[in-house]
């Protein structure tokens, strides 16, 4: 079987997408999803996104990171997809459902509300997820936000001087985490800019994470730190994230097309 993808990125944060709502793909495996996703022997990526019909929505997202586990959302893949759609739409998600419409900014898209309770995270035990009473090394007093994803933020003076390479899979995989954790390091530069740098579970330091940025805006504006629309800057550029009085978040940045192409499934372990 031939598979037509689309690679995209959003800041970076790059994609192989499968469009299913018209042909047919084959089985979806963590093995195959390993093997595209890998940048030396397959397309590479940091998530594959499938895309299929949906009940309830315009559209259904599925999302796999590059290590082949399949995760709930992704700020940027939703970008991304939007992009692509060319106008507003619904997506369903694992984590729930999202809007993206087109905007200035490049594509909107409500994240829907975040979840602060713990077993909404989820933590292994009850635990204040607003300041969290543990630390790795340098690393405490972080919070704990579910924005369709679990992420734990940490509010720090010099985000560069953190070892997130070694900190970050030991804080992705400790206990404390059932589902694994996304890790992020922020610095707050001004009551409107946020500077921050993310270890995606699964993937890795990430050069953007619109998950990421949402969970560690909305963290600093629950401790004051920042007003309700901030600017969150990334290695692989900025976007917008606004809480807004009715209590959902809404982010907006770029997203982008790389290349179009087409593999054989037989190439990557997949039946046809």
């Amino acid at each position: 079987m031939r598979v037509p993808f689309i690679k995209m990125h959003g800041l970076g944060n790059d994609f192989v997408v499968l469009d299913g709502r018209v042909e047919a793909l084959p089985d979806i495996t963590p093995r195959f999803a390993l093997a595209l996703a890998d940048r030396h022997t397959g397309i590479g990526c940091d998530q594959l996104i499938v895309l299929g019909k949906s009940d309830t929505a315009d559209l259904q997202m599925r999302i796999y990171n590059h290590d082949g586990g399949e995760v709930e959302s992704c700020g940027n893949a939703s970008r991304a997809i939007g992009l692509l759609l060319g106008c507003s739409a619904s997506i369903e998600t694992r984590g729930g459902l999202l809007q993206v419409d087109p905007s200035d900014g490049g594509i909107a898209v409500d994240m829907g509300e975040p979840r602060f309770e713990w077993d909404q995270i989820p933590l292994a035990y009850p635990m204040d997820t607003h300041h969290m009473p543990v630390a790795w090394e340098l690393l405490d007093n972080p919070a704990a936000v579910n924005v369709g994803n679990p992420h734990v933020i940490f509010f720090v003076k010099d985000k560069a001087a953190i070892d997130l390479g070694r900190l970050g899979p030991e804080i992705e995989h400790d206990p404390l985490f059932p589902d694994r954790i996304n890790v992020n390091v922020a610095a707050i530069e001004s009551r409107s800019r946020i500077g921050l740098r993310v270890w995606e579970r699964g993937v890795g330091e990430t050069r953007a994470c619109g998950t990421g940025a949402c969970a560690t805006a909305i963290a600093a504006m629950r401790r004051g730190l920042v007003d309700r629309t901030v600017e969150v800057i990334l290695e692989g550029g900025a976007m917008t994230i606004e809480w807004t009085p009715q209590g959902r978040i809404r982010m907006i940045g770029p997203a982008a097309e790389s290349f179009r192409g087409s593999f054989e499934t037989a190439d990557f372990g997949a039946a046809d």
